[in-house]
């Protein structure tokens, strides 16, 4: 079950947003060539990821910002170009272009403190935009808790796409990242739980002016906490599994 798609268009070209997809293929690819070589690759993160152990010890803060624009696969590009894609446009719509630069850096710092604080010894480097991305979900979260959402739920042999309001998509994510934290340990590598909540809950608290100077609870009532513009509409695709009847 993953999110393809939302309803809730901007209103201007997301410039910032664009450009954040475009400067973390780029990056992926001037090096994915290294993946063939574990020496190479190995060197490579050791230079450019975010260490803790080396944040805690040797005070590499500029890894916090390097290892946003890194990916450990293309898997992992892809997921997290689609989640910056979805919901980055509108966050940038509401901020303004620098205003959402600004923000999305420090949530993707945030996040990257959040991952040093929970194994401050760890020797795995991460990399990924996740936290900065995971951000950007916060601030969606507040400000359009009711945007629908497409997810693309799979089970078996059914396939078909949901329409969900933001808050319990986003919510689900959330509570997913808290639980895997609780079960994971940061130092064995994997996925950086708490990074993803950490940059979360950053994104959700910067947001907190924007969101008071709109009004507050008021730019919900305004449209029931839609988005505040018409929602975007795509045609329902029926799915061709062939229904078999029951036998009498």
């Amino acid at each position: 079950m993953f999110p393809i798609r939302d309803h809730n268009p901007s209103g201007r070209t997301p410039y910032v947003t664009y450009a954040l997809m475009a400067i973390n293929i780029v990056v992926f690819l001037s090096y994915v060539s290294m993946f063939n070589d574990p020496r190479a690759i190995n060197a490579f993160f050791y230079e450019w990821a975010m260490m803790p152990v080396l944040v805690t010890t040797e005070g590499t803060y500029d890894t916090l910002i390097t290892s946003m624009f890194l990916h450990g696969g293309w898997m992992h590009l892809a997921g997290n170009m689609l989640f910056l894609w979805i919901f980055g446009d509108n966050m940038e719509d509401e901020m303004g272009h620098v205003p959402y630069l600004l923000f999305y850096m420090a949530a993707g710092i945030g996040a990257g403190l959040t991952h040093v604080i929970a194994g401050p010894y760890s020797q795995v480097p991460t990399v990924g935009a996740s936290g900065a991305i995971a951000g950007v979900m916060g601030g969606y979260l507040l400000l359009f808790p009711k945007a629908k959402v497409d997810i693309l739920l799979i089970l078996i042999i059914l396939v078909r796409i949901i329409p969900v309001p933001a808050w319990i998509m986003l919510a689900l994510w959330f509570g997913i990242q808290i639980f895997g934290g609780l079960g994971a340990d940061p130092t064995t590598g994997g996925v950086a739980y708490w990074a993803h909540a950490g940059g979360f809950i950053v994104g959700l608290a910067l947001t907190i002016p924007l969101f008071l100077r709109r009004g507050g609870t008021a730019f919900w009532n305004q449209t029931d906490g839609h988005p505040p513009h018409p929602e975007a509409t795509y045609p329902y695709v029926e799915s061709r599994i062939p229904k078999i009847k029951r036998k009498r």
